[in-house]
């Protein structure tokens, strides 16, 4: 990166390390740049600025309870940092000195998510054909406040004011998604719950929850409880990157679990950030702790314990009906747990060693009239999708689910690359794009002598926002089955909530406008000077994000 980019970002954060000593000073008045993040399809700034007072009220729709639940986290977001006793109530017509969110005037061009927002010097108005697109206005009205809107506390000398402003705004994809690996390193409840604040801070509407690994199996499933009590729990961690030469473990048993009625409470907390959560069970590999804790899963049989170090194991799911019958119980669990459409049934990284030399497994592959072991996989995950979409769910699965031929319905996730959505598209089948080389935040962002330990790779912030989800070698018609795209953590190496959100905090930023704002509106410029300001923010959200300010070239 060029000398001049990094120079002009380093003023940027000296500059906010500036403004956070002399708070008072630099957030008394309304910034004359708008900063707002993702950025808005349309938006029209105005002269003045609706200022804030205890006679402000935020009038809703009457006989609305979710319009009111979204006025009220503003409200109290008032009272946090201002002291200001906003009140909410039901809207009688009176808008002088107040701000609306209202539902009565729909337009079709603003979808399911989208909103307007028309500030004036005597009020607030938000429009929406949903309250999902009310939310998002309310994420637009919180970047439009002084960023002390963020504090937990009260911050004095602040003018509360609106920059008098005209936004229109839709997302540009459905699919909008973060992920969170908490196999690898299991991740606090309250964590997760604040991971969920953030994504829907930033208009991320997917939570994906990768919930079973060889190294942890984090779901409690009532019918076998032993996938907890003994795949819950490896005896100890590797030390350092897998590989290395001489292999270093702690010799602490770790684990971890969420009851049933936790995660219960983790779906509905997200559902009213109107964030869905998409849970991902492994098969038919990265299956170690389910064969842990239930060896006649596996193909030999034989015991094995959950797995302690990082990688790819040939351990894997068999494929005899009670493996079936264990999976169909194990996702009928799942699915009284979690309302949304898609359940997640990884299929990446099998390896067939065990598949490929096992009578059993030849003796199914002659049964059923399959080629070989790829064939077998694809008639694994189609007897899975056959079970899901009984019960009206969809499956979607890593982009290796396309070997073997495609389930009838799949969604692909496409990974190691773009290929696998290009090859889903083709096949008019919906895909998701996340590939690595863009947006696997457990890459280093930084020079490697300064960053903590990661897995590898290179993902500063300048090449996620370059990231484009619609691969130039789709049509028009084809490109419609891309739903979006999502960043994925993996844990490997990320032990703590306060080291996930220093790998994933500011490149989601970057991330949202990527999933939300036109294409033809990007420009890494202008979105570098809207970033302090996101920091900032970042620092009232007690975010442990990443200072790293360039990537090193």
């Amino acid at each position: 990166m060029k000398i001049t980019y990094l120079l002009s970002f380093l003023i940027a954060i000296g500059m906010l390390s500036s403004c956070t000593s002399k708070q008072e000073k630099t957030t008394t008045t309304t910034s004359a740049a708008i900063s707002i993040i993702p950025k808005p399809v349309k938006l029209q700034k105005g002269e003045g600025s609706f200022v804030i007072n205890n006679d402000t009220k935020i009038l809703v729709d009457a006989g609305n309870e979710e319009l009111k639940k979204i006025a009220q986290t503003l409200a109290d977001q008032f009272q946090k940092a201002g002291n200001l006793p906003i009140k909410v109530e039901e809207n009688t017509g009176n808008t002088d000195n107040n701000i609306v969110f209202t539902l009565k005037t729909p337009q079709d061009s603003l979808g399911k998510e989208g909103y307007t927002l028309s500030v004036t010097d005597k009020g607030v108005t938000l429009k929406a054909n949903q309250a999902t697109g009310v939310f998002y206005g309310y994420q637009t009205i919180r970047q439009l406040l002084p960023t002390a809107i963020e504090s937990s506390s009260a911050v004095n000398g602040i003018a509360w004011s609106l920059p008098v402003v005209e936004i229109t705004d839709t997302p540009r994809f459905v699919w909008r998604g973060l992920h969170l690996d908490v196999c690898r390193h299991f991740m606090p409840k309250e964590f997760v719950k604040k991971y969920i604040d953030l994504l829907a801070f930033h208009k991320l509407n997917t939570f994906h929850w990768h919930l079973t690994d060889d190294q942890g199996w984090r779901i409690e499933i009532k019918k076998y409880p032993k996938l907890t009590e003994i795949g819950g729990w490896r005896k100890e961690t590797l030390i350092g990157h897998a590989g290395e030469k001489v292999e270093r473990f702690d010799g602490k048993r770790y684990g971890g679990f969420y009851t049933q009625d936790e995660i219960k409470e983790v779906v509905q907390y997200a559902k009213e950030r109107y964030i869905t959560v998409v849970p991902e069970i492994e098969m038919p590999g990265h299956a170690m702790a389910a064969i842990a804790a239930y060896p006649e899963l596996g193909v030999t049989g034989k015991p094995v314990e959950v797995g302690t170090k990082w990688g790819v194991f040939p351990d894997i799911f068999n494929a005899e009906d009670k493996t079936f019958s264990f999976l169909e119980d194990v996702l009928t669990e799942v699915i009284t747990l979690f309302p949304s459409e898609y359940i997640h049934v990884g299929g990446d990284e099998a390896i067939k060693d065990y598949w490929k030399t096992s009578p059993l497994i030849k003796k199914k592959i002659k049964d059923l009239k399959l080629k070989d072991e790829h064939e077998l996989q694809s008639y694994f995950i189609q007897r899975i999708e056959k079970f899901l979409n009984a019960k009206n769910k969809k499956l979607i699965g890593w982009d290796e689910i396309l070997e073997g031929g495609i389930a009838p319905n799949a969604t692909i996730m496409s990974w190691r690359g773009t290929e696998g959505g290009i090859a889903a598209a083709k096949a008019h089948h919906n895909a998701v794009m996340t590939p690595g080389e863009f947006v696997y935040f457990d890459h280093y962002q930084g020079p490697e002598k300064t960053e903590p330990l990661a897995i590898g790779g290179f993902l500063p912030l300048t090449k996620v926002y370059s990231y484009e989800p619609i691969p130039a070698e789709l049509s028009v018609e084809e490109s419609k089955y891309i739903l979006g795209a999502q960043a994925n953590l993996w844990t490997e190496y990320i032990k703590t909530p306060e080291h996930a959100e220093y790998m994933v905090f500011p490149r989601a930023s970057a991330l949202a406008e990527v999933v939300w704002s036109p294409k033809e509106q990007k420009n890494w410029d202008d979105f570098a000077k809207r970033i302090p300001q996101q920091l900032e923010r970042y620092k009232y959200l007690n975010v442990n994000y990443a200072k790293t300010a360039f990537d090193g070239k």
